[in-house]
């Protein structure tokens, strides 16, 4: 029981719950664009379903939707999100040193101060 409660307290779980939840949310905000686009895009075209639409004996449509719609709920994702996110990012995290220093350069570094503070005093 307290392998279950730990668990549950864990600050881990709480943060997938909310982005779970906000995930949702936005899931229904990009779909709604997405069905404005959609019918932008019929409106253009004359047919905002591509559901009708086949090739021969094969109806393609269903596919030509499903594939519009992805893309578009990539753009929105891409230039809603994951854009503005990488350039807050940058802004307000430093960026860790390129290369970590190795042993022989801290041994080196501290045998220089050492030579330095003897020869000071």
């Amino acid at each position: 029981m307290k392998g279950f409660k730990e668990f549950l307290l864990r600050g881990n779980l709480i943060e997938i719950a909310v982005a779970f939840i906000m995930g949702a949310a936005f899931a229904k905000v990009v779909e709604s664009f997405t069905k404005i686009i959609m019918d932008l895009l019929g409106k253009i075209g004359g047919q905002p379903d591509f559901s009708q639409v086949s090739v021969g004996d094969v109806n393609v449509g269903v596919f030509l939707t499903a594939l519009v719609s992805f893309l578009i709920l990539a753009t929105v994702v891409y230039f809603g999100i994951v854009l503005p996110y990488n350039k807050a990012r940058s802004h307000f995290v430093r960026e860790e040193a390129d290369v970590a220093a190795t042993s022989e350069d801290l041994l080196t570094e501290i045998r220089d101060l050492l030579k330095a503070r003897s020869g000071n005093v």
